[in-house]
């Protein structure tokens, strides 16, 4: 069979396809299989899913979208999950079609709006379909990147709202990273949009080794390219040195340590060099780690650049920092962070202010940083490929715990290894340490199986939206054909195919116990009473405890204090994450009074499970810290001793209930199939039937709890928001038009602080203080609460946090959780800072208060107030508009102005 590129090659000679024939004359080089595939299905006029390793080129196929808008004169939207990517695409673009053709859209930046080509973050596209903006007229074409970012438990729906709203008149290209269920996703994809080619190519165009790093040794991983077997010598090392470890600690007879003396990170860097593998990313997961290795890089002498490149790297600092104060410089460490630049060593995280992110982009890709200490925000899509790619740990933090990395993150990591046009192969390094499996890697190396799950579920401000443009039914079934339901739906299948062959064997087995004497399931009844009220009085029926068991696992929530009923953990636990996912039981994460920590299937809950108590969680709470395990398992003892929830005690069964039991066996004894010769076989045959029919209930079960799951949620939502007043049917009231602009996680809870005038009379930096509360997350808890203005930013605050509190009643009442509660932290350098204080102040004055806030974190938080302050100053009412927009005057100055990106 001839290849893409050969049946282009013909059809380029009969002139078919004339666009991509111009498209790929211009771009000056060969197009790859797939890319070719994508751009045919895109000028048939197709939509298409292409999946493909990272720096596989998938951006072709949506430079070719872009392309195809132009020649018609229609519209282009180039949407991206994060601002820098954004960024980046936009000079890309206008780089290729001029500043005239292309625009940029990202709630921080506005320029040329208009233009026939705009880039955009995913949420302003959101919005855009919400309000029916003008903009929207003429689109022909939407280039969704990383539309593999539907998964993210956080910002994912956003992207599953755009895909289901877009008008069908809309060609959708679609890029992912490689998953194994892309033809899973394309089918749905046709669902909503119609006719969509799945493109998918797991070929990278650079080969990717994979390698370990035991000290300063550098192994193979596999014995042989393409092999899933453990090289030999490796395997053979690695047991020789936990031999090593463990020999010389058992001589000094102490406690064993969990991990052994790390490589110092300059020998890593080192061995790199000499192994001709820089410029690297090494991932090290902690911000604190990555400007650590920095430092002990510098404090070893390291220097990887030469005078000429040292004095290259001065000039494009000096250019790209000048619009910052020497004052601002100064409380970044900008010398500090200089000094390491111009030895070719850098740290990347999110820590960092925008410009100076940036500027380490500009030098890694000028090869003038050849190594950069990073977290995982370095994978999210940023152009910044590496010869060589090294973990340093196979551990990270997910957002909620630390967790042990997946092989799709693992993938996504090592795939900025290897540069297309530049370097033959890419490496993959993971760094050995003490307990680390080497199998385990090769595992997660060669796994290809890793699916796209969607993580969509109405939210308030999606209801009121929906409700206003098509009225409650039809939102209610345009919400059902979100990707979440297609993934519950389709596990359904198996389940309904199982109740079918049950319902048939149900039948066989009505007939086997059929007796000539009379109704025999009628006796088979009585003896499963007495049965039952022999072995326990008070049990319900399994199926419907089992379904009851499920429902209460639902409503589960971080904090809640709950009793496992048997096996080794029985007892009190408190619940870490409820552990609820679309399409599949609740598993949740819970600790035990001993201080194990784990997650429990539901299946360890045969009954309904219950909240007896509630216990504060520290925010990001590490469950494999034994510190901290410990901590918690005294506040829920704490709460035991305090509450009175010793052990279950078992009730007696009382005289109605023997009273009960004698009448059963007298009227077991009385029914005529008693005297049936062959009463003890036809039983056998009502307890199989007995059994496979519970076992069919369950069954029905939960192929209902799945089955328009998605609408029975918005259902939720929309009964809460009508019983506070911000629906009537399917009519939104004025205050659900207000709601209607408010775009943030807590969009409830800032609508009833407007309506109900908590934040009205503030001045400009009091009202930024206040919400700030509704939007900050802290990195870590302090033990303290957090410093908060006086006067009326304090009252507003608890006013703030007393309906927080009445919402979250609401919320439990409804069987929901879509708001948390407020978070001061933030709440003070906010005030600060729009007060008209200096960085340097604002940022020491949270030092002295023994909170810890990073300048790229003060800047990005700041960023986002502006961001709902806008909001709020289009949804408030006049005097509540004005004080928002003087305060988002008030922040946007200094290192927040200069900022425009992050």
């Amino acid at each position: 069979m001839s290849s893409a590129a050969e049946r282009y090659a013909a059809a380029r000679r009969r002139g078919a396809y004339p666009e991509l024939t111009r498209f790929a004359a211009e771009l000056g080089f060969v197009l790859d299989d797939f890319q070719v595939r994508a751009c045919e299905a895109l000028e048939d006029g197709s939509g298409v899913l292409v999946a493909a390793p990272t720096g596989a080129g998938k951006t072709v196929v949506g430079e070719f979208a872009v392309a195809l808008a132009l020649r018609a004169g229609r519209k282009c939207f180039y949407t991206a999950p994060i601002k820098a990517l954004s960024n980046q695409k936009y000079a890309d673009l206008r780089a290729r079609h001029g500043a005239a053709n292309v625009g940029l859209l990202t709630g921080d930046n506005a320029i040329n709006g208009d233009a026939a080509v705009v880039v955009m973050t995913t949420e302003v596209l959101r919005n855009m379909l919400y309000a029916g903006s003008s903009a929207l007229t003429g689109l022909g074409y939407v280039v969704m990147d990383e539309v593999h970012y539907l998964a993210d438990r956080f910002r994912g729906a956003v992207w599953e709202e755009v895909i289901i709203h877009l008008p069908a008149s809309v060609t959708l290209v679609s890029l992912s990273a490689t998953v194994s269920n892309a033809e899973e996703f394309a089918d749905w994809l046709v669902t909503v949009r119609g006719d969509t080619q799945v493109v998918v190519s797991e070929d990278r165009p650079v080969p990717l080794w994979q390698h370990m790093m035991v000290g300063t040794r550098m192994f193979d991983l596999f014995a042989r390219h393409g092999s899933r077997d453990v090289d030999p010598q490796l395997a053979r090392h690695v047991r020789e040195q936990e031999r090593r470890i463990e020999g010389r600690w058992e001589d000094r007879r102490g406690a064993r340590p969990r991990r052994g003396r790390p490589t110092p990170r300059p020998d890593v860097v080192d061995r790199l060099d000499r192994e001709g593998l820089l410029p690297a990313i090494v991932f090290i997961f902690s911000r604190a780690g990555c400007q650590a290795a920095v430092t002990q890089c510098l404090a070893a002498g390291l220097r990887l650049n030469d005078d000429t490149e040292r004095q290259r790297v001065r000039d494009i600092v000096a250019e790209r920092c000048s619009v910052l104060s020497p004052d601002d410089l100064h409380v970044l460490g900008y010398w500090e962070w200089l000094d390491g630049l111009e030895r070719g060593v850098a740290a990347h995280h999110a820590g960092l202010i925008p410009t100076f992110k940036e500027t380490v982009e500009q030098l890694f890709l000028e090869g003038l940083v050849k190594v950069v200490f990073a977290t995982e925000t370095l994978a999210l899509g940023i152009n910044m490929p590496a010869r060589s790619v090294l973990l340093e740990r196979l551990v990270k933090y997910n957002g909620e715990t630390h967790a042990d990395i997946t092989a799709g993150e693992y993938t996504q990591l090592t795939g900025r290894a290897g540069r297309r046009g530049i370097d033959i192969e890419g490496h993959a390094v993971v760094q050995w340490a003490p307990g680390v499996d080497p199998g385990l890697v090769a595992g997660l190396a060669s796994t290809r199986t890793y699916p796209l799950r969607s993580s969509f579920r109405p939210s308030y401000n999606m209801a009121v939206n929906l409700v206003a443009q098509v009225g409650r039914a039809a939102a209610r079934k345009l919400l059902e054909s979100s990707f979440a339901q297609f993934q519950a739906d389709r596990s359904v299948v198996g389940l309904a195919r199982q109740v079918q062959r049950n319902d048939e064997a149900l039948e066989g087995y009505a007939e086997a116990r059929r007796c000539h004497l009379g109704d025999f399931a009628g006796y088979a009844a009585l003896r499963r009473s007495i049965k039952e009220r022999e072995s326990l009085l008070s049990r319900e029926g399994a199926t419907r405890r089992r379904s009851m068991a499920l429902e209460s696992l639902e409503t589960l929530r971080a904090g809640d204090v709950i009793r496992i009923p048997s096996g080794r953990r029985q007892g009190l636990a408190v619940v870490l994450d409820p552990g609820r996912s679309a399409g599949a039981e609740p598993k949740p994460l819970v600790l035990t009074e001993q201080r194990w920590a784990g997650r429990l299937a539901a299946a360890e809950f045969p009954s309904p499970v219950q909240a007896l108590t509630r216990i504060a969680v520290p925010k990001q709470f590490n469950h494999r810290s034994p510190q901290a395990r410990k901590d918690l398992a005294a506040s829920l003892r704490n709460a035991r001793l305090a509450q009175d929830l010793g052990p279950r005690k078992k009730g007696r069964s009382s005289a109605a209930d023997d009273a009960e039991l004698a009448r059963l066996r007298a009227a077991l004894r009385s029914h005529p199939c008693h005297g049936c010769a062959d009463r003890e076989d036809h039983a056998r045959w009502a307890e199989r039937w007995d059994r496979l029919d519970r076992e069919t209930a369950g069954l029905r079960q939960r192929v209902q709890g799945k089955t328009h799951s998605i609408g029975r949620a918005f259902d939720r939502v929309c009964a809460l928001l009508e019983e506070r007043g911000y629906l009537a049917g399917d009519t939104i009231t004025d205050s659900g038009r207000a709601l209607s602009r408010i775009w943030s996680d807590s969009d409830l809870l800032v609508a009833e602080c407007l309506r109900s005038g908590v934040w009205g009379g503030l001045d400009a930096p009091a009202l930024a203080a206040v919400v700030s509360a509704v939007l900050y997350e802290s990195r870590n808890s302090e033990s303290d609460g957090p410093r908060v203005p006086e006067g009326p930013a304090r009252q507003a605050l608890a006013a703030t946090v007393s309906l927080w509190a009445g919402l979250e009643a609401a919320e439990s009442t409804h069987r929901l959780d879509l708001t948390r509660e407020p978070d001061l932290g933030f709440c003070w350098p906010a005030y600060r800072w729009a007060r008209g204080e200096p960085l340097d102040r604002v940022l020491s004055g949270l030092a002295e208060t023994g909170q810890e806030l990073a300048a790229g974190d003060f800047v990005r938080w700041c960023r986002q107030l502006l961001d709902l302050l806008d909001q709020i100053a289009k949804a408030a009412d006049a005097s509540t508009a004005t004080t928002a927009r003087e305060a988002i005057a008030a922040i946007r100055r200094g290192v927040v102005a200069q900022s425009g990106v992050g």
